[in-house]
């Protein structure tokens, strides 16, 4: 099931269109030899595996945690960050290898990013990082669980549903934010503000949303694992904890903002 993240789709390692790998001619002494020893890890055959995955993205989060920290007490680098960030994702997106620095150099000028923002809303909405760092556990969590047990799977049919949602939501995020920067609309949140039978509109398509990006999270697992399972290079581990990261950002976001409107 391909995934919508540019991380995991674009990467052959990720969306099933690597190339089949060569199998050598074992004679039987060879095969013989091959049963008495004992197995390989992952590691020792330079194949990804499920502990690489989780390191990778452990050390991408510690970055990306320290930085949000410079991040909440200078919110003037939001914008910077924001930048810096966006090009940085883009370069670890299209580049065919990836690049440890560069994805540890993303993840730090995501918590810088992160952190300025979260600053912000705190010092308006005081609580609200607080709410949205804990709902952005109990999410991923939940849904790492629950994939684990089989009781959730990417499907065709609600991966389509997802694609059109999630284009529907580009598109009315694009036009918000053209119109509170041309100054059309003043709201604080712009037309997230307006209410329908009294229930702001940023509420519903936050829940919604936060549905978007949990299964945006079970597609990020399911491509992990057929990975895992294809028995992808190691060094595809980082792709996969850039992938994750790009995904959790973007959860913490909306949730971070569907807390400020209810706060608001």
């Amino acid at each position: 099931m391909a995934s919508n993240n540019p991380a995991f789709s674009r990467n052959p390692a990720f969306n099933g269109k690597a190339p089949a790998a060569n199998t050598p001619t074992i004679t039987a002494a060879g095969l013989e030899q091959m049963y008495d020893a004992p197995a390989a890890t992952p590691a020792q055959t330079g194949r990804i595996s499920y502990d690489d995955v989780i390191v990778k993205t452990a050390l991408n989060f510690v970055v990306l945690v320290a930085f949000a920290a410079i991040g909440w007490n200078v919110p003037v680098l939001a914008l910077p960050a924001a930048l810096i960030g966006f090009a940085l994702a883009m370069v670890n997106i299209f580049k065919k290898q990836p690049s440890p620095p560069l994805i540890l150099l993303y993840a730090a000028a995501e918590g810088l990013f992160i952190g300025a923002i979260s600053g912000v809303f705190e010092n308006r909405y005081p609580g609200v990082v607080v709410q949205a760092v804990i709902a952005t556990i109990c999410v991923f969590a939940v849904t790492l669980v629950l994939f684990a047990f089989g009781k959730i799977r990417a499907s065709k049919r609600a991966t389509k549903i997802f694609l059109i949602a999630m284009v529907g939501y580009v598109v009315f995020s694009l036009v918000n934010v053209v119109l509170m920067v041309t100054g059309v609309n003043t709201n604080a949140f712009g037309l997230s503000s307006a209410t329908i039978f009294g229930i702001p509109l940023g509420l519903i398509l936050g829940v919604i949303v936060t549905i978007l990006a949990a299964y945006s999270l079970v597609l990020d697992f399911d491509q992990i694992q057929r990975a895992v399972k294809a028995g992808a290079p190691r060094n595809q581990s980082w792709s996969a904890a850039f992938g994750l990261v790009v995904t959790v950002v973007w959860l913490y976001l909306e949730l971070l903002r569907l807390f400020a409107i209810i706060r608001n």
